[in-house]
């Protein structure tokens, strides 16, 4: 079933003007998928005799296989925000994996794919062209994901524990706003912060520090978009930073912008 997204907040900055300069869906995997792939998402664009269009993307612990005009790949969690550009008319398909998800099918230690990407033929025994041309149609969004899941059934490895372990690890850090230390989440799933740090090495390929980090950032910019302003060097202290100029700085590099013009433009 097509669910059209009503939280486009996951990872889209600005999401007011976002949802006037295009369409997103999200589609859930087929059960026997679901223990790898979080959702399938398409963008439509139609922005034709208008502006082009640049969208900021938060960055999240998620890869994706993204099929886009001359750019299709498989891309590892990227550790900063990134933009994307929209011009006249077009869409895109994505496969959003879960946190780890994406390891098994690769068969390599995912922090050789952090701000990197992998060709869909060493996965999928399949041309980038070809997934284009299958995809990027005026087809119906079902009959795209049904495409894209015949494809993954013939590659599918089988489930991984780790996985499940990694994704409980990742919620509860979402969850918890409390957590602000690695020790933590080892303490609190028994596990040597050791073995953690080499688990989300090799299935997430970022730290669960840099997790944390992001949740707590995001956690941030949701504050600030309150109508009460949090004090700067308050809210710092309460994301764990010892000092304000750090937090300032790491806000910046996953939001975009400082706190003081993110809200200014808030609130303008």
């Amino acid at each position: 079933m097509i669910q059209r997204s009503h939280q486009p907040s996951l990872g889209i900055l600005n999401t007011q003007k976002a949802g006037e300069k295009f369409q997103l869906l999200r589609v859930p995997p087929s059960e026997d998928l679901s223990h790898f792939i979080k959702h399938y998402w398409i963008i439509h664009w139609d922005l034709t005799g208008q502006e082009p269009h640049q969208q900021d993307v938060v960055p999240n612990p998620c890869a994706n296989l993204v099929v886009q005009s001359r750019r299709t790949a498989f891309y590892g969690v990227s550790s900063t925000r990134h933009s994307h550009h929209l011009e006249g008319k077009g869409q895109v398909f994505g496969v959003k994996f879960r946190p780890g998800g994406f390891h098994p099918f690769a068969n390599i230690a995912m922090d050789r794919l952090t701000d990197s990407s992998i060709g869909t033929m060493e996965i999928l025994q399949v041309e980038p062209h070809m997934l284009e041309e299958q995809l990027l149609t005026a087809e119906e969004p079902e009959h795209k994901v049904q495409r894209m899941e015949e494809l993954f059934r013939r590659v599918r490895p089988d489930n991984d524990e780790s996985i499940e372990r990694i994704n409980a690890i990742v919620d509860e850090i979402h969850r918890n706003r409390d957590i602000l230390r690695v020790k933590q989440l080892s303490d609190g799933f028994r596990m040597s912060p050791r073995s953690l740090q080499r688990l989300f090495k090799s299935y997430v390929g970022v730290s669960p520090k840099w997790v944390i980090r992001l949740y707590r950032l995001q956690n941030a910019a949701e504050m600030l978009e309150g109508p009460d302003h949090q004090d700067m060097l308050k809210l710092a202290m309460d994301m764990g930073y010892y000092d304000q100029s750090h937090f300032i700085r790491d806000f910046k590099a996953v939001i975009g912008k400082t706190p003081e013009v993110y809200v200014k433009e808030r609130s303008s």
